[in-house]
């Protein structure tokens, strides 16, 4: 386009330069014909031939003038010239003698992703694995996401950005995907109890973190798990069967185990009308380690997953490690919405926090902007499950019978 902000200003304002140049030149030529016809015939100049001629004279002039000026207004509506392409500059001169030269920190490079394969009791299960740059033979974490309906490893990826945060923490991310034939909305199948499905998903996954933990870089004692949607209840139902093999889990919009055993009762859980019950050969009354400590998030007006799930997780896990709520408190980062977070603390620690946050729907809070499931108003749910892990980490495991 020949036009830019200006020009467009300027055509609401006064006509447009270009209109009048056309009917300038329009009557010129016409002022052209009409000498040319009585060349043609001969005539002797007259009055009307010397007005003929000063008419086309002045046009000329106002042509000439115009166009002067729509060459001024053009050049100044379009945008800038890119500056040149400098050449690279030359090496500076090594410092003086007893004066240290300034080095530039070198600038961190990202990880690789990479793809791979865990063949379990539910079949074949794709994943997706990332490795920070720099790793050096040291052991890291290992934080584990699932995804949602409707949404892949790579979209929840995108969503969240933990891989810059894995980036920053220098820990490895697994990222399980399931399979469409499966389900064919890509769900994972945590409601599934009565014929199986759920329980064969769910040692399948867990095959697939034993497969990932074992290689060289990972450190097996260190594995966070977390799941939004469907993945939080898949992340919560692998939690509470297999409980020693994870140091945190975060779940993001889910309904806790025992709320649902089929797919009638799930759509009955995620409306908030039934109450997760946790297996009692599961859980060891009076063992802080049993269940690893939980923290959940829940968006105060999810239209997929009641609200009320949020809590009702909560507590049904703070319960069955024995934990007590303490009071809630109210916090906000700057114009992000407000989450109120309630801990539910064992012997002087959170063993279950409960964010619940306003204005939140069924979204990953503090994602990606422009993503399907994501709300960039919300506190940084990536942050705040990469906090919460690290925490656990950082605590020595608790000793059980």
């Amino acid at each position: 386009p020949l036009w830019s902000v200006g020009s467009e200003m300027c055509i609401r304002d006064r006509p447009c330069i270009l209109e009048r140049l056309h009917g300038m030149c329009r009557r010129a030529a016409q002022c052209r014909a009409i000498l040319c016809g009585m060349a043609r015939r001969r005539a002797s100049p007259s009055t009307l031939l010397r007005a003929y001629q000063r008419s086309l004279q002045a046009m000329g002039r106002a042509v000439a003038r115009a166009g002067k000026a729509g060459a001024r207004a053009l050049k100044k509506a379009a945008p800038p010239a890119r500056p040149a392409a400098r050449r690279p500059a030359r090496a500076p001169a090594p410092a003086p003698a007893g004066r240290a030269a300034a080095v530039r920190p070198p600038v961190k490079a990202r990880g690789t992703w990479s793809e791979g394969v865990t063949v379990g009791a539910a079949g074949a299960r794709r994943y997706r694995l990332y490795r920070p740059a720099g790793l050096a033979g040291q052991a890291v974490p290992l934080l584990v996401m699932l995804h949602g309906c409707r949404q892949s490893a790579a979209e929840l990826a995108a969503v969240s950005r933990m891989d810059r945060l894995a980036d920053q923490q220098g820990w490895m991310l697994l990222l399980p995907e399931q399979d469409r034939l499966a389900h064919p909305q890509g769900c994972w199948n945590w409601y599934g109890v009565r014929t199986g499905r759920a329980q064969a998903e769910a040692q399948t996954l867990l095959a697939m973190i034993e497969q990932v933990a074992a290689q060289p870089g990972c450190d097996p004692d260190r594995v966070a798990l977390a799941g939004l949607s469907a993945g939080a209840g898949m992340a919560a139902l692998m939690a509470e069967r297999a409980p020693g093999r994870f140091r945190a889990v975060a779940m993001h919009s889910g309904v806790a185990p025992g709320a649902a055993q089929s797919q009638a009762t799930a759509l009955a859980a995620m409306q908030g009308r039934r109450q997760p019950v946790l297996q009692a050969g599961h859980v060891a009354p009076g063992a802080a380690g049993r269940l690893p400590p939980l923290l959940v998030l829940q968006g105060r007006r999810d239209g997929v997953v009641a609200a009320s799930n949020g809590r009702a997780a909560a507590q049904a896990w703070a319960h069955a490690m024995g934990a007590l709520p303490g009071l809630p408190r109210t916090v906000q980062r700057g114009k992000r919405h407000a989450m109120h977070v309630t801990d539910y603390r064992l012997a002087g620690r959170a063993a279950v926090t409960l964010c619940e946050i306003d204005t939140l729907g069924h979204a990953w809070s503090g994602g990606a902007a422009d993503r399907p499931y994501s709300d960039p108003a919300g506190p940084d749910a990536s942050r705040l499950i990469v906090a919460f892990a690290r925490r656990q980490f950082a605590r020595a495991r608790p000793v059980t019978d």
